[in-house]
């Protein structure tokens, strides 16, 4: 079982934006999954997103266990670059996820599913869009 810690603030600010209810994926933005929004070589393991599903993904079955409950998911794939000590936080208006080996990202985006998935079939880019 994986499990990650979620700040009090980083929950409070899920539920703001009405997403504690909803299944979202923890993927790694490498730039080859399919929400990727960038990275890219150079990248691998430095960029991540929380991808808001409309319905579970079979990609990311990896449960991620908290105790606020919120319903995160990764992929085997994903799970290579965490570390015991997976935790997420918001502070001063950004979002960060750690382990207890790194700082993996102090950026993190929050990106709609649906819209990452119709604009790659569009063969444009949502980098910007966030929800």
């Amino acid at each position: 079982m994986a499990e990650i810690i979620l700040s009090d603030s980083f929950v409070a600010l899920m539920k703001q934006k009405g997403l504690a209810n909803r299944d979202i994926a923890l993927i790694t933005d490498d730039g080859g999954g399919k929400y990727s929004l960038q990275g890219g070589a150079c990248s691998i393991g430095t960029k991540f997103t929380l991808i808001v599903l409309d319905a579970p993904d079979p990609d990311y079955a990896v449960r991620l266990e908290n105790a606020a409950g919120l319903r995160l998911w990764t992929s085997d794939y994903d799970m290579i670059f965490f570390n015991p000590g997976l935790a997420i936080d918001y502070h001063n208006g950004s979002i960060s996820i750690k382990d207890n080996a790194h700082a993996l990202d102090n950026q993190m985006r929050i990106a709609q599913g649906s819209d990452v998935l119709a604009a790659f079939k569009q063969g444009t880019t949502v980098a910007g869009k966030t929800c």
